[in-house]
């Protein structure tokens, strides 16, 4: 089963996408990485179609395919009846005459083996006395039932899938033939390898186009209804039933598509609630014209059917019918037990996602469990991480940025493209004297705030950083960063409150003002002591100047 489904690593997102969709959870996520665990797997190609990232593939035996056309054997291909759905307009002439080109010796559809083994199902019905008789055609389904519902395999019709009846008839007329299966589905693949020596090879539409392209062949349009083809209808929801026209009158007879539907019936038949009923399943909706690799992933449910019913005859095909003994088939049970984990293990672990009362548990499915509990169970069996949990993981980022918002002394608010306050801490609160963050949760900044640098940055895209203001509303100083968020279309705006830093930075331009005004006085003064110093010795020296001339007069009349 593993060769199925191939992963490529460097796609696989981390999204958890595939497990959402995974009707049995038959994923493992490991180092942030899908695997589908085998032994589990029922291959109903659910991940496969809804993985956004194309990182799940499905094997191609094409180049296996190849080497038996080299072999010299006779290589027949047998062609699922919803091949009408994915070639629009081409018909099995069409379809037999463009894979001839191929190197195919021939093309037969497959409906050929649906006619027996519905002609097997009416017999069952009515010589065997069952009380309820599920269709085995489906392999997802006999996997599904092989591997969750094992007491109910009684009632799974013990007989081939038409792929597997047409291939034995081909290898029955010829023993050196070949058989190659084309259709719409992956669990055909583990089919064939399950039961070895009937189908060869199996391939999808999709790789039958590719090969198709590559050899540049085209399909003619060209379609010839044959009235005896009523088991073209087997692809369909309720074909079998449409088919079965010598039905036993004393069964209920109900077709379900869907694995849940299945899963659902399923568990009623355990519970004792079902008798006397013949059911077709189908692992897909719509039956097998909505299968997994129907090409180019079309969703086309109405006119698919379309295609089908004016293609299908009203008339079985005119083919001889096995022995009774030729058309059994056994299903063996398939173990995918696991160790289950103690009550008190869970709760360790449902603590370890942060879920410390059943309250907490919100079972939102994000993970791709249905419960918190179901998660616990597969952490425990190494299944699924913790970090699956994401209301885990964002409370925890929430709980991160929340410390890191409400601890930071610097003031942090959050506008909207609206101007309108959406997140605010308690620094900033603080620094504009604001109560509570209610008070202007929702408010425009105009409020609180000049918008003027708001606007300018919201117009420009172009950040403002530390630009120092004063706020006069609040007396106060800041250093204030406003960044654009282009994605979120959001302003986060930083303020570091400097109003200390201003106020000292005030102390100290004062303290410096008064020493000048003092040196500009103490300069003053020694400047006037100075002048009155020179004004007395001048006054001094002029009166010495006059005694000296008198006495030298004075001396000169003697």
């Amino acid at each position: 089963m593993s060769s199925c489904f191939t992963l490529k690593k460097s796609n696989c997102k981390n999204c958890y996408k595939c497990i959402r969709h995974c009707p049995v959870k038959s994923i493992r996520f490991s180092g942030s990485q899908a695997h589908i665990i085998d032994n589990e797997c029922i291959l109903c190609g659910h991940c496969f179609v809804v993985c956004p990232q194309n990182a799940k593939q499905i094997a191609d035996e094409t180049e296996k395919v190849k080497v038996l056309l080299q072999s010299g054997d006779p290589v027949i291909v047998s062609l699922a009846p919803s091949f009408i759905a994915n070639y629009e307009n081409v018909g099995i002439e069409s379809m037999r005459e463009s894979l001839k080109k191929l190197g195919f010796a021939d093309v037969q559809e497959t409906a050929l083996g649906a006619t027996m083994v519905k002609r097997e199902y009416e017999r069952i019905l009515s010589e065997e006395g069952r009380d309820v008789v599920i269709s085995s055609c489906c392999h997802s389904i006999n996997l599904l039932i092989q591997k969750y519902f094992p007491k109910e395999l009684d009632c799974l019709a013990d007989v081939l899938s038409p792929m597997q009846a047409h291939c034995t008839e081909i290898k029955k007329k010829n023993p050196k033939a070949k058989t190659v299966f084309i259709g719409p589905c992956v669990a055909k693949k583990d089919e064939a390898q399950m039961y070895d020596g009937i189908v060869d090879a199996v391939l999808t539409f999709e790789q039958l186009t590719e090969w198709l392209k590559a050899e540049n062949i085209e399909l003619k349009q060209d379609v010839k209804k044959d009235d005896e083809s009523l088991a073209r209808f087997f692809p369909t929801t309720g074909g079998i039933l449409k088919t079965m026209v010598d039905a036993s009158p004393d069964y209920n007879y109900i077709a379900l598509d869907g694995v849940e539907n299945c899963i659902a019936a399923l568990k009623d038949i355990e519970s004792g609630k079902i008798h006397n009923c013949f059911i077709e399943m189908s692992a897909c909706v719509g039956g097998c014209i909505g299968g997994p690799v129907m090409e180019k992933y079309h969703d086309k449910p109405i006119n698919d059917y379309i295609a089908v019913a004016n293609y299908a005859g009203k008339k079985d095909f005119n083919i001889p019918q096995p022995q009774n003994a030729e058309m059994r088939k056994t299903f063996d049970i398939i173990d995918t037990s696991a160790m289950m984990p103690s009550e008190s293990e869970i709760k360790e672990i449902l603590k370890n996602m942060g879920k410390f009362s059943p309250a907490q548990e919100l079972n939102c499915g994000s993970c791709g469990y249905d419960t918190c509990r179901a998660k616990a169970i597969a952490i425990y069996q190494g299944k699924a991480e913790i970090s699956m949990c994401l209301p885990y993981l964002k409370e925890k980022a929430e709980s991160f940025s929340d410390t890191i918002v409400k601890n930071t002394p610097n003031g942090l608010f959050v506008l909207n493209d609206k101007l309108e306050v959406q997140q605010i801490n308690s620094a900033a609160l603080k620094i504009m004297n604001i109560r509570s963050s209610s008070d202007v949760m929702g408010e425009q900044v105009i409020r609180i705030l000049d918008p003027a640098p708001f606007m300018n940055v919201q117009k420009s895209g172009r950040g403002v950083y530390n630009q120092r203001t004063y706020l006069a509303e609040y007396g106060r100083y800041v250093e204030q960063t406003i960044v654009p968020d282009k994605e979120s279309r959001m302003l986060i705006c930083i303020m570091r409150d400097v109003t200390d830093e201003e106020s000292e930075k005030e102390k100290k331009e004062a303290i410096s003002r008064q020493t000048v005004e003092v040196a500009d006085k103490v300069v003053d003064k020694q400047m006037r002591i100075v002048q009155e110093i020179a004004s007395l010795l001048g006054e001094t020296a002029a009166e010495t100047k006059i005694a000296l001339s008198k006495l030298k007069e004075f001396v000169a009349d003697e």
